[in-house]
């Protein structure tokens, strides 16, 4: 995994699963956000407010999380923020094959 998507990962291997607790499909979630060429800040929005109800503190160290992790998304070339999709549906395989 290369650098730049590295530092996109970190913040949501520590805060994802808070953020995703719950939800249907975690991976559908992410794919949600990052599916145009801009991260989509109203839907991470929509599940930091679910996780404010659930978790106000978590939800206070969260948010700073989602709004980098947008910021560094939207830096991404396209090459880039395609492989990240594709690594998310990768570990969406993976995941239900265990």
């Amino acid at each position: 995994m290369s650098p730049a998507l590295r530092t996109l990962a970190h913040p949501w291997r520590e805060h994802g699963p808070a953020l995703l607790a719950g939800v249907p499909d975690p991976h559908d979630e992410l794919l949600a956000l990052v599916w145009g060429p801009r991260f989509d800040r109203q839907h991470a929005l929509g599940l930091w407010a679910r996780l404010s109800r659930r978790q106000p503190h978590a939800a206070v160290l969260t948010l700073p999380a989602i709004l980098s992790a947008a910021d560094r998304f939207d830096g991404l070339d396209r090459p880039s923020q395609q492989r990240l999709r594709r690594l998310i549906v990768r570990h969406r395989a993976l995941s239900s094959a265990a």
